[in-house]
């Protein structure tokens, strides 16, 4: 059975998770360019994940699962900072930073079976 809509896979409704995680974590923060590097960056691991889903080409999309997967990790180290400045509490961290390493893996998943 093919997968026909990219919303049908767990890995895009784990990243759709995250980026409303993120939005609703950072809504108060005050540090603007902080937040809104944070929402680009879930942003993207979501919509690449669309976005090249869509264009139906295996290597194209395999090619920006690397770039989502990339801007998972960028949203786990900002996550470390968040933490040390004290924007987000423990327990928002530790959902947000285990959120951000099932989608790497799933990510990774995808691409190992991309390239079969």
């Amino acid at each position: 059975m093919s997968i026909l809509r990219f919303e049908d896979i767990i890995a895009w409704q784990k990243t759709k998770f995250l980026a409303l995680e993120i939005y609703k974590s950072f809504k108060n923060c005050r540090d603007y360019a902080f937040r809104d590097q944070m929402h680009r960056a879930s942003d993207s691991i979501m919509n690449n994940f669309a976005e090249r889903f869509e264009r139906k080409s295996n290597k194209d999309f395999q090619k920006f699962l690397f770039i989502s997967k990339g801007s998972c990790g960028e949203v786990r180290s900002m996550l470390y900072l968040a933490l040390e400045l004290k924007y987000i509490s423990n327990e928002q961290f530790d959902i947000l930073k285990e959120t951000s390493l099932t989608i790497s893996k799933l990510l990774s998943g995808l691409i190992r079976t991309l390239k079969k």
